[in-house]
């Protein structure tokens, strides 16, 4: 007997930005059905949909700039105004039609039930519903926007970034938009387990600022612990405990070494290059903190007056943790990403390489890597109403009453 197919879970997604739609990527790398959810056009705005299809450069016509492409491949795209009775009553036909097993939204809490997304009105819907919210702050602080950088300075990342003597710096990547993505998606899987065992569906509230809290156990806790708020602080390259770990100027480029404990040390200053260093006084992690300025002077030295391989290849005989500062530009072309890197398609045909998954899927192994182009604004609302059983004359109707778009 032919074993039958797992049904696709199918998930409908209220969303924007970044943080929720990296979220929903990961389900897409799952082969989960998506649907993303947008607005239809506002009256005096030029743009359409989610903000994020116009940052970038353009790059498959005027909604899909180069910003947006990476996050949304692999979904559908529904232009649905939810603003309006009639919009309200499609969103419900679309999950009691198409069972669909989770919703989203990173809208600002406080629109939730003006939109008529909020758990309560999903949930009568389709009773074992997962619902999942990804908000600044959560439910209980319904009026506050999610912004990374933001959600950065609120919470101390800015204050632990940058050089010493500089000012607050926000991380490169958006991190916190980021962290929020992974906590819907596990949060999701758990919510999915559970309903599997018969505990039917699911509130999830993600508060973007709680998320990025959570990040902070080798800072918090340690203030209890006689630490300073000085010990703590942003420390540029340098690694506040361990010395010395630090990014050092070679003749071609910058190497990061990253020495955690005595035993290194002792090979490191055994190496030829380094052996001018070993001296009693650097032997322990104490005595190389209290002269620690001394010490990465000294060491930035060295490494400038030698190319960056072949500082890297006497570390590598010392097995000391290192790298060089790759350049962005050449992160795809490393062994571990260029062999796992997914890809698109553009409409004319040009390739783009996405970023690998966090961990390789079945579905993304049986589709070689390759993932569907980011839809086009309201690309497929014609088809998913139609799968939900409205007529053409009805998808037309709803169009000319600015229903859908």
């Amino acid at each position: 007997m032919r074993k039958q197919q797992a049904r696709q879970p199918v998930v409908l997604s209220l969303e924007q930005a970044l943080s929720l739609p990296y979220g929903t990527l990961r389900l897409v790398h799952l082969g989960w059905r998506v649907i993303r959810i947008e607005p239809t056009p506002i009256p005096g705005r030029k743009s359409k949909g989610d903000p994020n299809r116009y940052i970038g450069r353009p790059f498959a016509g005027e909604d899909r700039h180069s910003y947006f492409v990476a996050p949304n491949a692999g979904k559908q795209a529904v232009a649905l105004n939810l603003k309006t009775d009639a919009g309200r009553s499609v969103l419900k036909r679309i999950i009691d039609e198409l069972a669909v097993d989770v919703f989203c939204t990173n809208t600002m809490p406080a629109h939730h039930a003006g939109l008529g997304v909020d758990y309560e009105t999903l949930r009568a819907v389709k009773d074992d519903l997962i619902w999942c919210s990804v908000s600044a702050m959560g439910l209980k602080y319904p009026d506050v926007p999610g912004y990374d950088p933001a959600t950065q300075a609120l919470c101390g990342y800015m204050d632990l970034t940058g050089e010493r003597d500089g000012p607050p710096t926000q991380c490169g990547p958006p991190l916190i938009d980021l962290k929020a993505g992974d906590e819907a998606f596990a949060q999701i899987l758990n919510a999915m387990l559970e309903r599997e065992r018969g505990n039917g569906g699911r509130l999830i509230d993600i508060s973007m600022a709680r998320a990025a809290a959570s990040w902070l156990h080798t800072f918090l806790p340690m203030l209890d612990m006689g630490s300073t708020p000085e010990e703590i602080r942003r420390n540029g390259n340098r690694h506040r405990q361990f010395i010395p770990v630090n990014a050092y100027p070679t003749s071609d480029g910058f190497i990061y070494i990253a020495i955690g404990s005595d035993a290194q040390w002792a090979r490191f200053a055994a190496s030829p290059m380094f052996s001018g260093l070993a001296e009693d006084r650097f032997s322990t992690n104490e005595g190389r903190r209290a002269a620690q300025e001394e010490l990465h002077q000294r060491i930035a030295e060295i490494t400038r007056t030698h190319a960056c391989e072949d500082a890297a290849g006497v570390l590598a005989g010392a097995a000391i943790p290192h790298s060089p500062i790759t350049p962005i530009e050449q992160v795809a072309a490393l062994p571990f990403v260029k062999e796992t890197a997914l890809r698109t398609y553009a409409p004319d045909g040009r390739e783009v390489r996405l970023p690998p998954a966090a961990v390789p899927t079945q579905w993304l192994e049986a589709n070689r890597g390759e993932i569907p182009f980011a839809p086009g604004y309201g690309e497929h609302t014609d088809d998913v109403l139609g799968q939900v059983g409205y007529s053409a004359p009805e998808v037309a109707a709803l169009r000319d009453e600015g229903v859908i778009a």
